[in-house]
């Protein structure tokens, strides 16, 4: 088989050395001679060497016309003769150059090379080793290394044709026909015989020996009995050989270092993120920024998808129109602000105003999490910043969006420990790329957090954050405004107009996260009942379903449990039915729901100042529950838990924070929020007793006026109890029936609650500057030119 492959390489060296000096080659022959010898890429080296001996190199095409082999001049571009074709010129504008494959690869390593260089002897900006395709290209040129070695070693061990000791010494050492002998490496010898002694399959003899002076002994002592003199014995020649058992001892040590290596990269790779980042070395693209660039297409809100929060959506539009019509403000001297900072509770829609804006700006929109530049790794925070802010003002004009910024932009202290450490290098850069030496006015920065007390005040002042832009909770009308665009896909009969007014009047309180969650839920109820269309009762279920939690139909209670539930409930209901300054109640039920087992709905009328009567009030309606239950059991249970802590939570408000006692006197102390660590407290310990003193005289009083209102009407009571036991839902209607109308007006509608306040939508007009935010002046100016146009 070796002969055989050795035969056709050389027929096949002479072949192409002779079509070489030639010009010419007969295929038919070539591929003869790779059949035989059936190499993997034999019909690409016949067709490489065909255009190597048609085709001039790569570079020369110029010096050599089509079908000749003569020099051209270089100066030929004058005498080309110009286009015939008027259509010419943009044909080459609209069609792709195609690049022109090599001829002279093999594609062993690549399928061709990028932009900017890439063919034989260019440092092509190909993808690098490991990605894609690469690595299977790689492995199969180690794989054709490994296989080409084999085949090398095999061969040459087929050239030899091990022998006993026995042998050697009988068929040849005693024929006088051994030339020499060669000890290799002192482990075997190989046999030289002389000139025309040739044996059969193999050229070379060879046998073990196992020590070089037995060896020696052994060979003086079979020619001393062929009676050899010791001037003719053999001569004996030792050599030291590189084998390929050498490699093989090697083999160990190099799949380690090659398993290193592969860590190495596969590491890099996982830290530097795969899919293209830049950055090299181990750690890779770690310190590259992670900022997105947003696709407009991709962002499915619009402004007109944000309601409820007017005014900061106005602001918003402002700073788009900044970018896009700078002129309107700088004629008038006027700067640009450089950022702004959407502050608020959770569910406002802060972060849904900046995806409206990336939907609608028509100018670069650049997102990243505050999260993102918190990392294990030291420097990475300051590293990201400065990439995130060299991206923005490579794209600018843009607006670059900061979510929860609050994770990078806490207040910094003296004491420094580990990570915070690394937190304040990264607000330091933040500071200075934002406000520094080397800023620029074209990018503007938004950011959005809920926990703007806890951000540093470096990073609030004007020139950073020019604007603080609170989203507070909508009132009824932007409440009407968001069920308006939340039922929109709804499929009902009801008059959506009516219905948004009729939901805004029942969810107080309510966010726009809360709404869009209430009209979610109203068509799951929906589609749960099997019905064609949502209807009212599916939003009122809704409405529970998100204030009081999952209704527990399997929460089977004893039914002294469930008296004293409707007892508890009752007393509820009755006592905010005669107070003056209690909350409309809507209804009462004893189903178990979320962690209670009953609960009473009100329904709050849009307030944002309270008087100490009315606080009072409603205090003694949070103690009605317990109060029932010691006026007809004549002991309390552990259900008014959740109540006695609203008592408490708003006793010491009023008494810490709100100024009204008069022992304490007009003076605020900020009592903890829940989960913050309190290291000291802010008062003295006789003024803590003083407090303490007075809450508990406030409760007291509360509790007593309760007791004293329940007990009178006691028989009231009863009929509410005993109803919710055979129905256990009572509705406004039902109490009207059982305890007459509520001796004080109130308020239940939207009509009613937003009567006096000028209108009954929200104002959504826009100011004059702003009512072509989107366009730039020329849009404007082209926009004003086809009306005249038209006009005319």
């Amino acid at each position: 088989m070796a002969h055989r492959l050795l035969t056709a390489a050389r027929r096949l060296e002479r072949l192409l050395q002779q079509g070489k000096r030639t010009g010419s080659l007969d295929p038919l022959l070539v591929g003869q001679h790779l059949s035989r010898i059936n190499l993997p890429y034999s019909t690409t080296l016949l067709e490489q060497w065909q255009q190597f001996c048609q085709k001039p190199p790569r570079g020369f095409e110029k010096y050599f016309k089509e079908g000749t082999s003569k020099p051209v001049p270089v100066n030929n571009a004058k005498t080309q003769p110009k286009s015939s074709s008027p259509a010419e010129p943009s044909q080459r504008a609209t069609t792709k150059p195609s690049t022109p494959k090599d001829p002279f690869n093999i594609n062993l390593f690549g399928s061709g090379s990028k932009s900017g260089g890439g063919g034989r002897g260019g440092g092509g900006s190909g993808k690098p080793i490991g990605e894609g395709g690469e690595r299977d290209r790689w492995l199969a040129f180690a794989a054709l290394v490994a296989i080409g070695f084999l085949g090398i070693t095999a061969y040459y061990q087929m050239g030899y044709r091990e022998i006993t000791w026995k042998e050697f010494a009988k068929n040849y050492l005693a024929k006088g026909i051994v030339e020499k002998l060669e000890v290799i490496n002192k482990k075997w010898v190989r046999v030289k015989l002389m000139t025309g002694n040739q044996v059969e399959g193999a050229t070379t003899l060879w046998f073990s020996i196992g020590s070089v002076d037995a060896f020696e002994r052994n060979v003086e002592a079979a020619q001393m009995e062929a009676g050899t003199e010791p001037s003719n014995f053999i001569p004996v020649v030792y050599k030291n050989e590189l084998e390929a058992s050498t490699f093989t001892s090697f083999l160990p040590t190099l799949l380690i270092i090659g398993f290193l290596i592969f860590m190495m990269r596969r590491s890099a790779q996982m830290m530097g993120g795969s899919g293209g980042r830049r950055g090299g070395g181990l750690f890779g693209g770690v310190m590259e920024s992670t900022a997105k660039m947003v696709n407009p297409s991709d962002i499915g809100v619009k402004f007109q998808d944000v309601a409820g929060c007017e005014e900061a959506k106005v602001e918003i539009m402002e700073f788009v129109n900044f970018l896009k019509n700078p002129q309107q403000y700088t004629e008038l001297g006027a700067k640009i602000p450089k950022g702004a900072i959407l502050t608020g509770p959770p569910g406002t829609g802060k972060t849904l105003l900046a995806k409206a804006t990336a939907g609608e700006a028509n100018v670069p929109f650049i997102y990243v999490s505050g999260s993102e530049f918190l990392e294990m790794f030291v420097g990475v925070g300051p590293s990201r910043v400065r990439d995130m802010f060299a991206m923005a003002r490579k794209n600018a004009p843009c607006i670059l969006f900061m979510d929860e910024i609050d994770a990078v932009g806490r207040k910094r202290g003296g004491r420094s420990f580990g990570g915070h450490s690394e937190q304040e290098n990264t607000l330091n850069q933040l500071l200075v790329e934002m406000d520094g030496f080397n800023t620029t006015s074209n990018v503007v920065v938004l950011a959005a957090t809920n926990r703007v007390d806890i951000l540093d005040k470096a990073l609030l002042r004007p020139g950073r954050f020019d604007r603080q832009i609170f989203v507070p909770p909508p009132d009824i009308k932007g409440r009407a405004s968001i069920f308006k665009v939340h039922l929109a896909p709804l499929k009902t009969q009801l008059d959506k107009n009516e219905l948004s007014r009729k939901m805004a009047a029942l969810t107080p309180g309510f966010t726009g996260a809360d709404i869009g969650n209430v009209c979610n839920e109203a068509a799951l109820i929906a589609a749960r009942d099997a019905e064609e269309s949502i209807v009212l009762k599916h939003f009122e279920a809704a409405i529970e379903r998100v204030v009081a939690g999952m209704e527990k139909k399997t929460n089977v209670l004893q039914p002294n449990e469930k008296k004293t539930v409707a007892f508890h409930e009752a007393g509820h209901a009755v006592c905010g039915w005669f107070l003056e300054h209690a909350d409309p109640l809507l209804k009462v039920s004893i189903i178990p729901r979320g962690k209670g087992l009953g609960y009473a709905q009100y329904l709050p009328k849009e307030q944002f100042l309270f008087t100490q009567e009315q606080l009072f009030d409603r205090m003694c309606v949070l103690l009605g529950g317990r109060a029932s239950e010691s006026i007809f059991f004549g002991a309390v249970t552990t259900g008014a838990q959740d109540d006695l802590q609203k008592v408490t939570k708003s006793a010491y408000a009023q008494i810490v924070q709100y100024g009204m006692n008069e022992r304490i006197g007009q003076r605020v102390y900020q009592l903890p929020e829940p989960g913050e660590m309190v290291m000291e407290k802010p008062y003295s310990e006789m003024t803590a007793q003083a407090i303490d003193e007075e809450v508990k005289l406030l409760i007291d009083a509360a509790y007593k006026r309760t007791m004293d209102l329940l007990s009178e009407k006691k028989e009231f009571i009863q009929k509410v109890a005993e109803r919710l036991l055979e129905r256990e839902i009572l509705s406004r209607d039902d109490m009207t029936e059982l305890l007459g109308p509520r001796p004080f007006k109130e308020k239940s509608t939207y009509e009613e609650f937003v009567e006096g306040t000028g209108s009954f939508e929200e104002d959504t007009t826009l100011p004059e500057g702003l009512k072509q935010w989107n366009k730039s002046k020329e849009e404007i100016e082209a926009s004003e030119e086809k009306k005249v146009e038209k006009s005319t």
